[in-house]
């Protein structure tokens, strides 16, 4: 009977919102509650036992009687984080509001649930929307004012194998996948400012309803195509003498000599290290947990929300790096895009940007290349 009482007591706060009625009948000098925020337990809190529960109950029912619609006490109840009555399994199903937190950067303590709303709201999104623009900003200037990295030297026509067909694969899987979940993600955290003035709140709902859901099925995929990245790519990605010169002169734009490189260079390793092996799985870690597929993980509240900051973080980072990656795979080297799409690099290509592994072609080193002559091109086809 009493958990009954308990839960029409709840539901009585709720339906009122915590407004307070003074009842005609009760004495006009009768003084009003002291607000929560003036409490003895908002300043310092202690964790509530039974008794104190069942007599701030008590008081309930005689404020109720006493002042109908005055559920004061019932809300120091629920902003202490008290676990009452649920029908519903799981941790903190009986908690209704998480006790006061505070985030960095925010100059007063609320409730840890919307101390972390302003803090994924204010800092977060705004500091990662601008390291994003920053980017794309960088990039658009290095284009106008270098312009695109060409061959200095001639097509041989001679085409030598720089990526097989599982590399491959497994290369263009990771990025669709990443691709995806970059743009649904993106959509989510700043669809809101951008995006939901034009569509409107009932298409912009749909909309990240829809990338919620594809964001959620596409991650595992990712993280599956990552770990087979990491396990073909890692052998040449190992740090070599001559990566620190590489970066020194930051791949030849600083100075004008030649900066020679492996298969990867430093850069190339860079990008596998931080972004797609180190931010890649602590994106695939903290979304594992936030899609609850983490056995024997505790789903609190505050393991969730700590849970979505890394993930937002990381993600925002590794966006970031990735701009980089595609605007050189892409429009910024001369060349480069075809190494992925066909596997094969021009002769030319690979002595301009990656002597040393040219190099171990030419010596036999890598057996496991291939050349073969491009119809119509000219040059003499070298055995390998």
């Amino acid at each position: 009977m009493n958990k009954w009482i308990t839960a029409f007591a709840l539901a009585m706060t709720l339906a009122t919102s915590g407004v307070m009625a003074q009842d005609p009948k009760a004495p006009a000098t009768q003084p009003a509650p002291a607000p929560a925020a003036a409490a003895p337990a908002a300043t310092t809190p202690a964790a509530p036992n039974v008794e104190s529960v069942d007599i701030l109950k008590q008081n309930q029912a005689e404020r109720t009687r006493d002042q109908p619609g005055n559920n004061a006490p019932t809300w120091r109840i629920i902003k202490e984080g008290t676990n009452n009555y649920s029908s519903l399994p799981g941790p903190e199903m009986g908690v209704l509001i998480q006790p006061k937190a505070q985030f960095p950067g925010q100059s007063y303590a609320t409730t840890a649930g919307e101390a972390w709303r302003q803090y994924r709201n204010g800092p977060l999104t705004n500091i990662g929307g601008w390291l994003l623009i920053i980017a794309i900003i960088a990039l658009a200037a290095i284009y106008l004012i270098k312009g695109r990295i060409r061959l200095k030297g001639a097509r041989t026509g001679r085409l030598i194998e720089r990526f097989t067909s599982l590399e491959r694969i497994t290369h263009w899987t990771v990025a669709i996948t990443f691709l995806t979940l970059a743009l649904s993600g993106l959509i989510m955290l700043f669809g809101k400012y951008v995006l939901m003035p034009v569509f409107g709140h009932t298409l912009f709902g749909w909309l990240a309803f829809a990338c919620k859901n594809i964001h959620n099925f596409v991650g595992p995929v990712f993280t599956i195509s990552l770990v087979l990245m990491f396990v073909l790519y890692v052998k040449d990605n190992l740090p070599q003498r001559g990566d620190g010169r590489w970066l020194a002169r930051l791949g030849g734009a600083i100075g004008k000599e030649h900066v020679s490189a492996g298969r990867f260079n430093a850069g190339e390793k860079l990008w596998f290290w931080g972004g797609v092996v180190t931010l890649g799985l602590i994106v695939s870690a903290s979304g594992f947990v936030l899609d609850m597929l983490v056995p024997g993980m505790v789903y609190t509240r505050s393991n969730m929300q700590i849970a979505n900051i890394i993930h937002l973080i990381a993600a925002v980072l590794v966006v970031a790096m990735s701009f980089g990656h595609i605007y050189l795979g892409t429009i910024g080297m001369e060349g480069a895009y075809d190494a992925m799409r066909r596997g094969y690099v021009d002769d030319t290509w690979a002595k301009e940007h990656h002597d040393l592994w040219y190099q171990q072609i030419q010596n036999g080193e890598v057996p496991r290349v291939r050349t073969q002559q491009r119809p119509g091109d000219p040059g003499p086809v070298k055995a390998v």
